[in-house]
């Protein structure tokens, strides 16, 4: 046996209580102890188009971000292809999408519902030919060149006028191109005309002619709407954020409604608006008055979530699946429309 002098053993022995303590330090904290702090949540993706409306306000303000609670990025979309793309991969939790766009990913069974009617569409989308095409009415579309993104509200408004004229799409050239693309290519003459929405609608129109708008479709049968879309296991596993969201998006669509003659192109809002979205300030008010923004009596009402939606969802996926754009039409979209967090905001407050 070997023995050491009693100073190293000394230390030895402070050595073995050093590690013991440092130990004791590292395990986790008994109950009632001191805790180590949650790691913060990770940010919301939301997607936004460039579609004109009260809610980019709170993009630009930080309202909804500050009504939630949570850090918000904002992804900017050019169509509702790429929006359902990317909310079928997961990358995105809520975005606004079109209503044609909506039918194609319930259709697909991308898990998904609808939580707020965005706008009604109205005037802010039409079927315009451009000047100098030799476009004077819909017969004479025939053997031209239509520029449309492909899977928005717009190209399916184009299909049913198309076909309550009478012209089979063999009989048109129709490009898939992205707002900003529709612009260039209406710029160069490469296009004869297109459907489109605002804020490029009002770019066009001083080289065009309106021969239809999407609230005249409405009026015939056909209505179209943007919504906002959220991934369904995050609204599942998010209950108060998405309450808080969805009452957030009813203060400012309501801000607008009620104070109209406000919102002039120097109002904060509307400068808001335009910073989110490109558009110019002197056309941001005119353009919100081509909209119809449901408030939330209407919003639950038998025209929108409470069975409108659903039914036009329907109707939009049969007319898809006939021009071979989706394979599978559903017998109720009325699962895919989630109105619980617009019904709470409607019910009395608990004494």
């Amino acid at each position: 046996m070997t023995c050491y002098p009693r100073s190293q053993r000394l230390w030895a022995v402070v050595l073995l209580m050093a590690i013991a303590f440092s130990a004791c330090n590292t395990s986790k904290p008994e109950a009632g102890g001191e805790k180590p702090a949650p790691a913060p949540a990770k940010p919301i993706t939301i997607g936004y188009q460039s579609m004109i409306n009260p809610w980019k306000v709170g993009i630009q303000t930080g309202t909804i971000a500050a009504a939630t609670g949570r850090e918000i990025e904002w992804r900017k979309f050019n169509s509702g292809a790429e929006v359902i793309t990317a909310m079928a991969s997961g990358d995105v939790q809520l975005a606004v999408a079109g209503s044609s766009s909506i039918a194609t990913a319930m259709s697909r069974g991308v898990d998904v519902s609808l939580i707020w009617i965005v706008e009604a569409i109205r005037d802010n989308e039409a079927l315009v030919a451009r000047n100098g095409s030799g476009i004077e009415t819909m017969a004479d579309l025939k053997g031209k060149t239509i520029g449309v993104p492909f899977a928005a509200t717009t190209h399916y408004h184009l299909l049913v006028a198309l076909e309550q004229h009478g012209i089979a799409t063999k009989d048109v050239k129709i490009l898939n191109l992205q707002p900003d693309a529709v612009l260039a290519a209406w710029t160069q003459g490469s296009i004869d005309a297109t459907f489109i929405w605002s804020p490029t609608l009002n770019k066009i129109m001083p080289n065009g002619k309106v021969l239809l708008t999407s609230g005249a479709l409405a009026d015939a049968g056909k209505p179209t709407f943007d919504g906002m879309l959220v991934a369904d296991n995050f609204a599942e596993s998010n209950q108060a954020f998405m309450q808080a969201f969805v009452a957030e998006l009813a203060r400012l669509d309501a801000d607008y409604r009620d104070n109209k003659d406000q919102w002039t192109p120097e109002a904060e809002a509307v400068q808001a608006i335009a910073a989110v979205t490109g558009a110019e300030p002197d056309e941001i008010p005119s353009i919100l008055g081509q909209y119809a923004f449901p408030d939330v009596p209407a919003q639950t009402s038998a025209d929108w979530l409470g069975g409108g939606a659903a039914q036009a969802l329907r109707e939009t996926a049969l007319f898809l699946k006939d021009q071979k754009k989706i394979s599978t039409v559903l017998d109720d979209y009325g699962p895919f429309v989630n109105a619980s967090f617009v019904q709470a905001l409607a019910e009395p407050a608990a004494p």
